[in-house]
């Protein structure tokens, strides 16, 4: 079984692959790095629920949903671990102050059409439907009648019953193209030309624009105090994840994610040399049968460093725990699974890394080279 860490947590590719269809993104990189993400924090707070001796008391949710056994946990350990202070009226207000033009009213206007329904989704009865509406702006245009007589005569919309009326509306209630239309015209104005919908052809009237207006603070108090509690919040529950991601790393993937989702404690294939540190002991005879290179370099390691072989490996080891990231963890188990003695194999990486010279960083200098034609000196500063 494949595995890669995240967070501290080892996540099986399988269950990684599955989360990622649930993470839709521009690229399959960015979706693995999301479900990776949400994965590894479940883990961390279910791990957390335990250690904590939390239990699951599901709520129902406005529709009527009940939770699941797990959401109910990681919403119990966030309201034990987390504790926000409600923001004061003095922390609202100065929101307020320096943000006035946020909080106003939406603009409103209000509008009325008439619409021209082709009988059929056919390019040749969407295309009479459009040659009606324009007949009907025509009409409009002569002042024949009314644009409320004619909504009651020819509009294939309900509110032709009210003479086309759309009441009050605000941004976003129409279809964009609609919307879009209505906006370029003045207060009292007809369009001259029909708009397309996925609805049909509309003539459309501007009736009465209201601008917005600024809102007092007594208005917007509370949704300040909420957003603020909801900012501060996020942030308590980030700091959280990370501090038990750090958790997870100090003890050396602590968590693991079976292929079920299911939390487990511990690494399968690292626990041996996390644990008492026996592996070490059977790594320098192992070494000298199956990778004499590799065991020679221990050795002189160990006897520029002063100290004994054994005490060599234990140091790599307790340092890889210290400082390694989550790429060379995955890298660790990579290679732990591949070998039939997985902590031996282990133990063989976290050398293979701190013996192998690191190889310079090469520069790669790009200058610009002018041609030279017969007779031709390079061009000066070249």
């Amino acid at each position: 079984m494949r595995a890669v860490v995240v967070h501290g947590v080892e996540i099986p590719e399988s269950l990684l692959a599955q989360e990622a269809q649930n993470h839709p993104s521009l690229s399959a990189s960015e979706a693995r790095t999301a479900a990776g993400q949400a994965l590894a924090t479940k883990a961390l707070l279910l791990r957390r629920a335990g250690e904590l001796g939390l239990t699951a008391e599901p709520e129902l949710d406005e529709d009527g949903r009940e939770e699941t056994t797990e959401a109910a946990l990681i919403r119990a350990v966030l309201e034990a671990e987390i504790d926000v202070t409600s923001p004061t009226d003095a922390e609202c207000r100065r929101v307020y102050d320096a943000q006035r033009s946020r909080f106003r009213s939406p603009p409103l206007y209000e509008a009325s059409h008439i619409l021209i329904e082709p009988s059929s989704a056919a390019d040749r009865d969407v295309e009479a439907a459009r040659f009606r509406a324009i007949e009907l702006c025509a009409i409009l245009a002569r002042g024949v009648c009314t644009f409320a007589e004619m909504a009651r005569d020819r509009s294939d919309c309900p509110s032709a019953a009210v003479g086309g009326s759309l009441g009050q509306l605000r941004p976003g209630d129409l279809v964009a193209e609609v919307e879009a239309a209505l906006s370029r015209l003045e207060p009292g104005e007809t369009g001259g030309t029909p708009i397309r919908s996925r609805l049909g052809w509309h003539i459309l009237r501007l009736e009465r624009r209201i601008d917005g207006r600024e809102l007092p603070f007594e208005v917007v108090a509370e949704r300040i105090r909420m957003h603020l509690e909801s900012r501060a919040w996020g942030v308590a529950a980030s700091r959280l994840v990370v501090a038990l991601a750090d958790e997870a790393r100090e003890a050396g993937v602590a968590v693991t994610l079976g292929e079920d989702g299911r939390v487990v404690e511990g690494s399968a294939c690292l626990g041996d040399f996390l644990g008492d540190g026996a592996a070490a002991e059977r790594l320098a005879p192992w070494l000298a049968a199956v990778d004499p290179a590799l065991s020679a370099r221990l050795g002189e390691a160990a006897r520029a460093s002063g100290v004994e072989p054994l005490d060599f490996v234990r140091a790599a080891a307790a340092e890889f725990v210290g400082h390694a990231d989550d790429e060379r963890w995955t890298q660790l188990i990579s290679a732990a699974q591949d070998g039939a003695d997985p902590a031996l194999a282990a133990l063989s990486s976290i050398l293979q890394s701190k013996l192998t010279p690191t190889p310079p960083r090469t520069v790669t200098l790009i200058t610009r080279r002018v041609a030279r034609a017969a007779g031709h000196s390079p061009a000066p500063n070249a």
